[in-house]
């Protein structure tokens, strides 16, 4: 299962974290995969690679594999935000280390869904 995202930041770097989430028919949210990509390494781990702001970016979130029966009136919901701590560390959005979190900066990032930049999850469905 992954995400391929079309994003882009006004920050120097930031972090985008995506959720797959069974909803309950009561509205209780049971957290089923996250994962985290840091935009700089958008092209591998060893590879960082500066953010332009305002520019965007093709990016695949991998978040694994999981097997889940939704029951009868639960949904599946998709979230996408740029932090979940204390679960994954805080980003200060900055390129180079801060002193202290107290130095960094919002970013205001978005998620692209058209034709042109087609946002998707990829999720294999078994019946």
């Amino acid at each position: 299962m992954k995400a391929e995202l079309w994003v882009s930041t006004d920050a120097e770097d930031t972090d985008f974290i995506v959720k797959l989430v069974d909803v309950h028919p009561d509205g209780y949210e049971a957290v089923l995969l996250d994962q985290p990509l840091r935009l700089r390494y958008r092209e591998g781990i060893d590879r960082w690679a500066k953010v332009k702001p305002g520019e965007t970016y093709p990016i695949e979130v991998d978040l694994w594999s999981t097997a889940q029966v939704f029951a009868p009136g639960h949904r599946i919901q998709v979230q996408v935000t740029s932090s979940d701590a204390p679960r994954f560390e805080r980003h200060t959005n900055t390129w180079l280390p801060l002193a202290s979190y107290d130095q960094a900066v919002k970013a205001r990032n978005t998620v692209y869904r058209s034709k042109a930049k087609p946002s998707a999850i990829v999720l294999p469905v078994s019946r």
